[in-house]
């Protein structure tokens, strides 16, 4: 592998509802979700648009490819297997890493491996097993001279709530691997589906605890943070701390705010002491189209983000 490590980074797929509800996974939360899905959301987000996204994403000589999570809807158990199978048509574990989002955390657990299905895809390489991570979050996977760190923010949440949490042993373990992988001078990219510092989403659907994550990225560093969740494009900086969001991987019409589908394509270059960081946006600009490239952003070490060019 060379000095540019290239990553794909996709959000809120959504996948399709493979059946129906069954009557013994019936709750409030659930139902309403339900209902949202067959009036709505089941019109916004196709299989269709994700695999338009996956097939461009592939043409693009990729060394790794990130998801941040709500793969599923409302947390079924048919959900769960469907998205195992998606993971798998994307590429083989040690090619692949998620995290898991609000909704593959959509309620309590119930009987059945739920997000332990996709374990293989959010686990710690042989990297992150030597700096002291076992099973769990947050996880390690090292790609050439760039360090992924997996953080999981998905809790279970009563209805009308999306927030999410890390935690305080999650914390702490993300501290300390931040602390060994920038001794190591490795590019460390975290990724994670809520936005990890205040501000940046309303109080139904923030990070409970993004001031206390913040403080850990910035007193213990990351070159970048990935996240979705928002279903919008962002792109903002605290400290030496890149921060992109990206919109639903599977959206096919404009909701709201939220554009059609897209993905970022992220390219980390080293050189002598510093590093470049080159973000190009791809994705649909109508229902049916091409994918194509809808804006370009160069990142460094230094200076921050600059538009370099869009159409």
């Amino acid at each position: 592998m060379g000095e540019t490590v290239r990553l794909a980074h996709l959000s809120d797929v959504h996948l399709p509802l493979p059946g129906g509800l069954p009557a013994r996974y019936l709750n409030v939360k659930r139902t309403l979700g339900w209902l949202n899905w067959q009036r709505k959301r089941r019109f916004v987000h196709t299989r269709e648009a994700v695999d338009a996204l996956v097939t461009d994403m592939k043409a693009q000589a990729l060394d790794h490819v990130l998801v941040s999570g709500d793969l599923v809807n409302i947390g079924l158990p048919d959900e769960y297997a469907a998205a195992r199978d998606w993971l798998a048509s994307v590429g083989p574990p040690e090619w692949v890493s998620v995290v898991p989002g609000n909704h593959d955390a959509y309620v309590a657990a119930e009987a059945g491996p739920g997000i332990a299905l996709w374990a293989m895809y959010a686990a710690s390489d042989e990297y992150g097993l030597r700096l002291g991570l076992s099973a769990g979050f947050p996880y390690v996977r090292k790609v050439g001279h760039v360090a992924i760190v997996g953080v999981n923010s998905g809790i279970a949440t009563k209805p009308g709530s999306a927030v999410g949490e890390v935690g305080a042993v999650q914390r702490a373990l993300l501290g300390d691997v931040l602390g060994q992988l920038g001794e190591a001078s490795l590019v460390r990219v975290v990724m994670i589906h809520h936005p990890p510092v205040p501000g940046l989403a309303d109080s139904s659907r923030r990070l409970l605890d993004d001031a206390a994550l913040a403080e850990v990225l910035a007193r213990c560093g990351a070159e970048l943070v990935v996240h979705g969740h928002n279903h919008v494009m962002s792109s903002v900086r605290r400290g030496a701390t890149a921060i992109e969001g990206v919109a639903t991987a599977s959206a096919v019409r404009a909701h709201g705010r939220e554009p059609l589908a897209r993905y970022n394509l992220i390219s980390i270059e080293r050189g002598q002491g510093q590093h470049t960081i080159q973000i190009e946006t791809r994705g649909l600009l109508e229902a049916g189209g091409p994918v194509t490239r809808i804006a370009v952003r160069t990142l460094d070490g230094h200076t921050g983000a600059s538009e370099i060019g869009n159409n």
